[in-house]
């Protein structure tokens, strides 16, 4: 039966990614991927693509290595808020309220299974654009920017896990996700699973960590549009000397044409486009592929480009090291 029930989530907000470069970092999304810079606040940088809503929708933050500062959800409702903030304390995931940040109201700040940190808002501020910045299209709320190839909106994220089942059933229970698509090794255990709360194939996925730690971040991702995007982008990119990791290409998984490069901090970044496919069946049946079987291997990674991805993207993360106890 399908599940009727308001997710407690209704969209990803922002996010905040730590850097060790902080003025290469910010070079690279103002510059390359053509992000406005709309705040400074201490070590911190407030962004946002031109078809975000939000006030700002990326926090770059100056830290000794790169990784996840938390992921911010907006919930469904204003009283969900309270009730979801009550769970996650009753269950031990809670790191407690924090009553402002820029742009925002009260948040309650979680942490997943492994340790990501998280954090649920309902009250955001909604960005109005200077007379300058005004579109003349009146369902975008800025100006399409001149500098790089500039990103639209952010898309979703990407965790690094220890164990896939734990996280997406914490995911589920908590926030009101959807399982849209999971992939199984040959012992049936999973190795990934892409998540959401709306038409979209994933706001959220979690990968299983190839080196075993878990709570670290693998990629954020930003959805640049037309295809055609994705290549000019590639180009900038070997022409500014950021590594590509992989792409262009096109995954089996979710449809989308991709891009993966790492921005100088050290993050792991996805351009990402084409749409993907979306979902409106309330009663999806969600896709298994079987990994350990050669034709869903290739198929779900790389559907069009390289025949594979390369061993960093299963491996690497950031932190590269996460400390325990962290």
């Amino acid at each position: 039966m399908a599940d009727t029930r308001v997710p407690v989530v209704a969209q990803l907000a922002h996010v905040e990614i730590y850097t060790p470069k902080p003025e290469e970092s910010l070079w690279f999304f103002t510059k390359l991927l053509g992000m406005s810079v709309v705040h400074r606040e201490g070590q911190s940088v407030y962004l946002r693509g031109y078809e975000d809503w939000y006030l700002w929708t990326l926090k770059l933050t100056e830290a000794p290595q790169a990784g996840l500062g938390h992921a911010a959800w907006r919930v469904s409702a204003p009283e969900l808020l309270d009730e979801a903030a009550a769970k996650l304390e009753a269950a031990g995931y809670g790191l407690g309220w924090q009553e402002s940040e820029y742009g925002a109201g009260r948040a309650y700040r979680f942490r997943m299974p492994d340790g990501h940190r998280m954090e649920l808002v309902w009250d955001l501020e909604y960005y109005q654009a200077p007379e300058s910045q005004q579109s003349q299209l009146k369902n975008r709320p800025q100006r399409r920017p001149l500098d790089g190839v500039p990103v639209r909106r952010l898309d979703h994220i990407n965790c690094f896990v220890s164990d896939v089942e734990t996280h997406e059933a914490f995911l589920r229970e908590f926030l009101g996700f959807k399982l849209r698509e999971t992939k199984i090794d040959a012992n049936g255990k999973k190795v990934g699973s892409w998540l959401s709360v709306s038409p979209l194939v994933h706001e959220i996925a979690v990968m299983r960590d190839g080196t075993g730690q878990g709570n670290r971040l693998h990629h954020i991702a930003f959805w640049y549009g037309y295809p055609q995007h994705c290549y000019d982008c590639a180009d900038a990119c070997r022409d500014w000397g950021i590594k590509i990791e992989a792409g262009p290409g096109k995954h089996g998984t979710t449809q989308a044409m991709f891009l993966y490069v790492f921005e100088p901090g050290g993050n792991r970044v996805e351009l990402w486009g084409d749409a993907g496919y979306l979902i409106f069946d309330p009663n999806w049946q969600t896709v298994v592929w079987d990994v350990s079987h050669e034709a869903d291997l290739y198929s779900s990674t790389v559907w069009l480009g390289a025949s594979t991805m390369p061993e960093s993207f299963y491996t690497y993360g950031t932190p590269e090291k996460v400390t325990v106890g962290v």
